[in-house]
């Protein structure tokens, strides 16, 4: 009778090699289908198709706005949207800074001041005040500067200056507020250091804290330019400044294709609001450097990566 095996000894051979470990099959994740999206894709897809059968079948001769897109009088109407659209944001811009400024100030008065301003031209109506501005000459016959200019009020206040005013000035009140809320942004022991480094306040306001607030400002800037594209056709009745919206109504009153042309006009609203909304994207991003882990998707980006994640999707699901 052989003697029970040591447990201290090792086994004994078996004469085969141990069986190595299985690998595990490759799991396949399937993703969830979310049949409450298909639902709501088809009734939105049944909706628009309503809208647009109710378009094509309505009274309205649609080959008249290719024949007048690029019409002379709609060009020059378009320029003077786009003009009238900078320069007022111009003025409100530089005009924002320095009443922010004054807002943030500790001198009462200026404060006060800049605290007015931004209550009187938020609480009035746009289309008010341009009114005001054209019909001024009502009230002050002359404009009088002194040694510096000199001139009747009517002569002065022409279409351009009442639109540029009354779009400029009330274009300030809100820039004041959105330039305020992004210096309020910036920590005070940035604006703190830099006295301490000897830095005047001006000078810190400058170099130091708008850099860093450009990033909280430019978003809500690229909104009110986008706004104020759409604001300016209010100059065209208040003021009667022969903007875009101006230029279509006189031609469809003249061939009789009223909405046809104010079809046209939305059509080249559409574009420039497109082609800004562009350039806003980029200078957004590019302000973003620096405060951002990644910076957001271009819209090729965007296309690139929803192109690769429909081409897994139709795989069947994603491989682990």
């Amino acid at each position: 009778m052989d003697p029970d095996p040591d447990p201290a000894d090792p086994p004994a051979s078996s004469g085969k090699a141990t069986a190595t470990a299985v690998e595990p099959d490759t799991v396949k994740a399937i993703p969830v289908r979310h049949y409450g999206r298909w639902i709501a894709a088809v009734v939105v897809l049944a909706l628009l198709g309503l809208l647009v059968n109710a378009f094509a079948s309505a009274n309205v001769h649609y080959s008249a706005i290719p024949d007048y897109i690029f019409d002379s009088s709609v060009i020059s109407g378009l320029g003077k949207t786009v003009l009238i659209s900078l320069l007022a944001m111009l003025l409100g811009l530089v005009l924002g800074i320095v009443l922010a400024v004054m807002r943030l100030s500790k001198n009462p008065v200026t404060s006060s001041v800049s605290w007015l301003y931004i209550w009187f031209f938020r609480g009035t109506p746009v289309y008010v005040q341009l009114l005001l501005w054209f019909n001024l000459a009502l009230i002050f016959p002359y404009i009088n500067l002194g040694p510096i200019y000199r001139d009747e009020m009517s002569d002065f206040m022409t279409p351009f200056m009442a639109a540029l005013l009354g779009l400029g000035l009330n274009e300030a009140a809100y820039m004041s507020e959105i330039v305020r809320a992004g210096i309020q942004s910036v920590d005070e022991g940035q604006t703190e250091a830099a006295h301490a480094l000897g830095m005047s306040q001006g000078r810190t306001l400058r170099r130091i804290v708008l850099p860093q607030a450009m990033r909280v400002i430019v978003p809500p800037t690229g909104n009110e330019f986008i706004n104020m594209l759409k604001t300016s056709s209010l100059a065209a009745a208040a003021a009667q400044y022969l903007e875009l919206l101006r230029s279509t109504s006189d031609i469809g009153q003249t061939t009789g294709a009223t909405v046809e042309m104010l079809f046209l006009a939305a059509t080249w609203y559409l574009i420039l609001t497109s082609v800004f909304s562009v350039g806003q994207f980029y200078l957004e991003r590019r302000f973003a450097r620096g405060a951002l882990r990644s910076l957001p998707l271009t819209p090729w980006q965007k296309v690139r990566a929803n192109l690769a994640a429909f081409g897994n999707r139709s795989k069947g699901g994603v491989s682990a």
